[in-house]
């Protein structure tokens, strides 16, 4: 947008960046009036050749907004007595079919291991797919 100014405002963690325009619609079509559920949530060739190359950054994208890290704790009852365990995991939680869709072809694509914990949640899980996860997705600020 090279006739738009662009605006930065320094805040901890990160930079806020702003910039108004009427065109960002031809940049972003999947934008648009209503609720993002009640309406398609594609992207177009040019940005899921972006998606292809920086699918890392994408799901980072999408885990800090929509998303946690928490541990999940266990209690297995026991003939001996109750035994506890926990374990780290990931959760993305979107209304939208199609923003799930795409969080789970990326992570598809990066062969990390996902299951649709209910109708609005993905769940990754394994000791394996959250250490690769943890690699890149770093603290929510």
């Amino acid at each position: 947008m090279p006739t738009s100014s662009v605006g930065r405002l320094q805040r901890t963690g990160c930079t806020i960046v702003n910039s108004y325009s009427k065109h960002w619609a031809c940049l972003f079509p999947q934008h648009g009036p209503g609720m993002k559920h009640t309406r398609k949530i594609a992207l177009e060739a040019w940005q899921e050749e972006i998606v292809s190359e920086f699918t890392r950054e994408f799901v980072r994208g999408l885990i800090h907004p929509d998303g946690s890290r928490s541990t999940n704790r266990v209690r297995r009852p026991c003939k001996d007595g109750d035994r506890w365990y926990e374990y780290p995991r990931y959760f993305s939680t979107n209304t939208s079919a199609d923003i799930r869709r795409l969080f789970t072809d990326a992570l598809d694509s990066l062969k990390i291991d996902w299951k649709q914990a209910n109708e609005r949640n993905i769940s990754i899980a394994k000791r394996e797919a959250v250490a690769r996860l943890d690699e890149f997705v770093g603290p929510k600020y």
